[in-house]
């Protein structure tokens, strides 16, 4: 499975505004719905919530890849967000979050979903991955780089 059939271009939000862990939750549900999808964003952004409960989606080393499942959705849908000041989002090496990766999957995608999030995780284990999002100027350049990784990162 490739990423391009989950993110869109119009998913990508290369300068998010948000200074709070529920404010970048709530830019990345309207990216997804000004990208075209039919979502309730109070209900998806509670979802997010949900699991942010449970323990931060912060990974660590600027990343966090906050994600939820609702029965509003028929397939797997990928926002992508960049930060470039860094949002405090109780990531677990307690710095700033730069990258976000926000995975909404459908409630009976248990494997698919799994399989994604790691990928993802795979990916932005790669320090130079990580630069190259940081240092792009673009939704088109931060699209190009996401997808030209996750084709070298086939598993």
């Amino acid at each position: 499975m490739q990423l391009d059939q989950f993110l869109k271009i119009e998913f990508i939000n290369a300068n998010l505004l948000a200074k709070t862990k529920v404010e970048v939750l709530n830019e990345l549900v309207n990216t997804l719905i000004h990208g075209g999808c039919n979502l309730n964003p109070s209900l998806i952004v509670g979802i997010l919530q949900q699991r942010e409960n449970l323990g931060s989606t912060g990974i660590g080393d600027g990343v966090a890849i906050p994600h939820g499942k609702t029965s509003t959705i028929n397939d797997l849908i990928i926002a992508f967000g960049c930060s470039m000041e860094g949002i405090d989002y109780d990531s677990s090496d307690g710095k700033p979050v730069h990258l976000f990766f926000l995975l909404l999957a459908p409630e009976n995608s248990a494997g698919h979903h799994l399989k994604v999030l790691a990928k993802i995780s795979k990916m932005l284990k790669i320090d130079n991955f990580r630069k190259m999002l940081l240092n792009a100027k673009s939704q088109d350049d931060l699209y190009k780089i996401i997808i030209d990784q996750d084709k070298i990162c086939i598993s």
